[in-house]
């Protein structure tokens, strides 16, 4: 609908200068919004007040010539130019009533679009090192990164989603120290465990699985070589775990890219020596520095150190010039908050590989407070003792643990309060709006058992109360809302939405009954609920959460 108005203001500028209206030809792009205040109209426009410097003309003037060019037929039912030079439209009755025939029409499709064109997009997300379970943040990292994914796929784009295994370099090295330590221990011997160390229980368990299987077998290992052993079985354990967990919570991942694999074939030195020809990677004081400088980071990185050993930085190179060598267009990688320092550097590594940084975005997810009863829960990860995201879904469920991550903006702290989450009331923003899915569903099976209605192609006209143009106009901005998300890579905006659209239809239906005596009525009123009832399933869907028959 707003690319509606806005082609209409378009074609309406350009009549009045084509009829001397207006002197320049020069039009910005119009913006429309929709005014908070209802008596402003439908939608508005400041295009009058954008254009006034390149028209030289008072923008109320620039208003008049506009709005003369605006025919009072179809969609438009009056115009109105307010304060300097404010458009305001109020849109017909009938143009709302074409809500319910689009969202018919487009099904489960409704406010899809082509927006992507095609255009190949990985998305790669939650990524957590396989040293432990995934704890509350990397449950909204999830939530943001599979989201986002669900949404640009719906836009048009195609969409792939990839978690990146870091099991190689010093973590994993002391995950697997961590193991053998506490082997070590359960096989009788005296252990000093360094406060580097990885503390949970988790550890303490697999090492008497490890025992359990090995007897004591590795105590005549060297122990670097028994090492090796115990981090190869840990990270294997630790990430099955992982994507048990993710599965658990509806995250599928289309691939699973290990670091190590960078390593065995060569990818990362292959990848430093390439910039090396180029001048990019220098050596100093015996290490390999990249020139993030000639890049407009900050400083240069190191790559190889003096020891020989490449750093984190290195193989990050590798995998994302390996990302655009399998034919991803577009690069959107979701990290928690602490990371924000790491975007300009490989931004310049992007840059130095012969790929244009415009096309990596970083989503960055900033941490939860969780809370029982408003009240905060202890999260401590250096004693290993800390809430897991496998915790979390067992006591609240995945959707809504899923709702309450998306129910923010990713770059603002969320509180997560539990009791919350479980209670079955308005006051949950899962439960308030999954409750219109499966009142709506009620009402459409009893109107078929008992009234033997069933959602018809009958006329609408009849829809005329406050309540249903409201409902009427936010279906019709479900579009703009998914296109907006899409672009934005905000998926919070369908949340919100969805709560916009379930306090709309809660406020319709305690102060009007969907069946009543009037059969003609009731049957146009099927049709807004079951409409209203399709947009609710797919925007749930867009977020990952369920949309239950019954509650």
């Amino acid at each position: 609908m707003k690319q509606t108005i806005k082609a209409l203001i378009e074609n309406a500028a350009l009549a009045a200068y084509e009829k001397g209206a207006l002197p320049s030809d020069t039009f910005p792009p119009v913006t429309v919004e929709e005014p908070k205040v209802e008596s402003q109209g439908d939608y508005a426009t400041n295009i009058a007040m954008v254009m006034a410097k390149a028209q030289k003309m008072a923008p109320r003037k620039i208003a008049e010539a506009i709005v003369a060019e605006i025919p009072v037929e179809g969609l438009v039912e009056r115009l109105e130019i307010a304060g300097p030079g404010f458009i305001n439209l109020f849109l017909k009755k009938s143009t709302w009533l074409t809500a319910i025939s689009r969202v018919e029409a487009g099904g489960e499709a409704y406010g899809a679009s082509q927006l992507g064109a095609g255009k190949k997009v990985q998305v790669e997300f939650v990524s957590a090192n396989p040293t432990g379970p995934l704890h509350v943040g990397h449950g909204r990292g999830a939530a943001v990164g599979d989201s986002t994914a669900r949404i640009l796929n719906f836009a048009g784009f195609e969409v792939d989603k990839e978690y990146y295994i870091n099991d190689s370099g010093r973590q994993i090295r002391t995950l697997g120290l961590s193991l053998f330590l506490r082997y070590k221990a359960l096989c009788g011997q005296t252990v000093e465990f360094p406060g580097d160390c990885y503390q949970g229980d988790y550890i303490i368990e697999m090492a008497r699985e490890v025992q359990a299987d090995k007897g004591e077998s590795l105590l005549a290992m060297e122990q670097d070589e028994a090492v090796q052993i115990c981090a190869r079985i840990a990270a294997d354990e630790i990430l099955s775990g992982i994507k048990n967990d993710l599965e658990a919570f509806g995250v599928p991942f289309d691939n699973w890219f290990s670091e190590q694999s960078l390593y065995d074939e060569g990818r990362v030195m292959e990848t430093i020596d390439e910039l090396k020809a180029k001048g990019t990677v220098f050596e100093k004081e015996g290490a390999l520095w990249f020139k993030a400088t000639d890049y407009d980071d900050e400083k240069d990185r190191v790559v190889v150190r003096s020891n020989g050993q490449t750093t984190y930085f290195a193989s990050d190179i590798a995998y994302h010039m390996n990302k655009f060598e399998r034919g991803y267009q577009r690069l959107i990688d979701v990290w928690g908050a602490d990371h924000h320092g790491y975007i300009p550097r490989i931004n310049a590594s992007i840059e130095a590989t012969g790929h244009n940084p415009e096309d990596f975005d970083v989503i960055l997810v900033q941490l939860v407070n969780l809370l029982r009863g408003g009240e905060p829960v202890a999260m401590s990860t250096r004693s290993g003792e800390f809430v897991t995201l496998k915790d979390v879904v067992d006591e609240v469920g995945a959707d809504a643990a899923r709702f309450i991550f998306l129910s923010r903006h990713y770059d603002s702290p969320l509180d997560f309060d539990l009791d919350l989450a479980k209670k079955k009331s308005n006051d949950n923003p899962v439960f308030y709006v999954q409750y219109v899915h499966a009142r709506i569903t009620s009402i459409l099976e009893k109107a078929k058992t008992e009234r033997n209605l069933t959602v018809s192609a009958v006329p609408t006209e009849l829809l005329s109360e406050p309540e249903e143009i409201t409902l009427m106009k936010a279906m019709l901005r479900f579009p703009d809302v998914v296109d907006t998300a899409a672009r934005l890579l905000e998926p919070h905006r369908i949340s919100y939405y969805l709560m916009d659209l379930a306090s709309a239809f809660h406020s319709y239906y305690n102060k009007h009954k969907v069946l009543t005596e009037d059969t003609h009525l009731s049957a146009a009123r099927l049709r807004l609920v079951a409409s209203v009832r399709q947009v609710i399933k797919t925007g749930l869907a867009l977020l990952g959460v369920s949309a239950p028959e019954k509650m």
